[in-house]
């Protein structure tokens, strides 16, 4: 009586050491003779004690990586470098030290970017008299990028350009700029060295020097998908960053005035005062200018930046002439597609409207009435072919143009001048 009492309780203490389904088993067993017992307690006790025993210690192995690489002998993907194709697809993807990288990214460029504050008149008008009734003093901010350590910065055309006038209002030319640097609450004024309306692209300089000067990456090699981060001063908070993706490059954008960009498109942020800031890729370095975004119900995440590639000649222009020299034809033309073509009796390409006097077309022997078909080999049906073409020369270059005048073809060249 004592043994078997004895026994249960030796029974009941094991039972309470084990994970379920071992008391399931060790239960079955109970109800068998005491030499069976003694057996379990003999042999298969310690036996199931030994595996559970190995099961924790080889699952506690596989659960370090350095452990778990040492028994495969493999690598963990996770902690491996991504390897590249030739064909430009990415084998093994990590995201382990994403957070590091957007680190060393901020903190390479953000000593280079400054925030920019302008300030400019605007006169309230009467639309029916148009006699001038207030005038009062508005503000404007944006961002720029350091590009030289004495003082030059690069932003967008559209900060600093702030002339415009219509029935209700009148907007004057900046009448102040100022410049607050990275850590720095100082307000530096500037001026404005160069801008052009048609690459939306600006030049301004302080006086102060040992600038960190932002580094530039080959824009014309990035890819779809790798890391990008917008940088500038978003609303007025200076010093901010946001990360997302290049979503698609060499983008086709129009914007609200009618003109045409090519961008790199990106799903950072981009709001209100980010424009003239950096898009840099995972190394910090610029790789676009941010400069537009898609606004209304339904669109999310579509911010765009200029190639930063696109604007080297552009910025050197801009410091050295103060404007972007440009070649000429001298022409107004219309586009003349397949329906009015043949509703006229015409060729599709670009109607010659109007020639200026003294102009590259007047002196090549263009008139009004030609239809330009095709420049440089190439057929063309609208303007922006037209232009392209011709931004590829440089002002003394000569273009070749095929034309139509009264239903017959030829061929005209022109040397390119100097857009006034």
């Amino acid at each position: 009586m004592e043994e078997n009492e004895k026994e249960k309780n030796n029974t009941s203490n094991f039972k309470t050491v084990q994970n379920p389904t071992t008391y399931k088993t060790m239960s079955s067993s109970e109800k068998s003779s005491k030499t069976k017992v003694g057996f379990g307690k003999g042999i298969l006790l310690p036996f199931f004690s030994g595996v559970i025993g190995c099961s924790v210690v080889i699952g506690t192995c596989f659960g370090i990586p350095t452990i778990r690489n040492s028994i495969l002998g493999e690598n963990n993907s996770k902690y491996s470098t991504p390897n590249t194709s030739n064909s430009g697809l990415v084998s093994q993807t990590s995201l382990s030290n994403y957070s590091d990288t957007s680190i060393y990214a901020a903190n390479k460029i953000l000593p280079s970017i400054v925030g920019i504050k302008v300030e400019y008149n605007v006169n309230s008008l009467m639309s029916m008299f148009g006699n001038q009734v207030s005038t009062s003093t508005a503000t404007a901010s944006g961002s720029g990028i350091i590009i030289s350590d004495d003082g030059y910065i690069l932003t967008n055309n559209h900060i600093v350009a702030t002339s415009s006038e219509n029935s209700f209002y009148e907007v004057s030319e900046a009448t102040k700029v100022t410049v607050t640097l990275f850590n720095d609450e100082t307000e530096y004024e500037a001026k404005i060295v160069g801008k052009d309306e048609q690459t939306d692209l600006a030049v301004i300089k302080i006086d102060k020097t040992d600038l960190p000067k932002a580094e530039f990456a080959d824009s014309d090699s990035i890819k779809v998908g790798e890391f990008a981060m917008a940088v500038g001063s978003p609303l007025g908070m200076q010093d901010s960053v946001t990360a997302g993706i290049v979503s698609a490059v060499n983008r086709q954008v129009t914007d609200s005035d009618g003109k045409t960009y090519t961008l790199i498109q990106t799903d950072a942020a981009i709001n209100s005062g980010n424009s003239g800031g950096a898009l840099v890729n995972s190394e910090g370095k610029v790789i676009g200018i941010n400069t537009l975004k898609l606004q209304g119900e339904g669109i999310e995440g579509m911010g765009f930046a200029i190639p930063i590639n696109s604007t080297t000649d552009i910025t050197s222009q801009l410091i050295q002439y103060s404007k972007v020299k440009r070649p000429y034809i001298g022409i107004t033309g219309m586009e003349i597609d397949d329906k009015t073509a043949e509703k006229y009796n015409l060729v599709e390409g670009i109607y010659v409207k109007d020639i200026e006097n003294f102009s590259s077309a007047e002196k090549a022997g263009l008139k009004i009435g030609d239809v330009i078909i095709e420049a440089e080999g190439k057929k063309i049906k609208t303007m922006d072919e037209l232009n392209e073409i011709k931004n590829s020369h440089k002002i003394g270059d000569e273009l070749k143009l095929k034309i139509n005048r009264d239903g017959k073809e030829s061929e005209i060249t022109l040397t390119l001048g100097e857009q006034p």
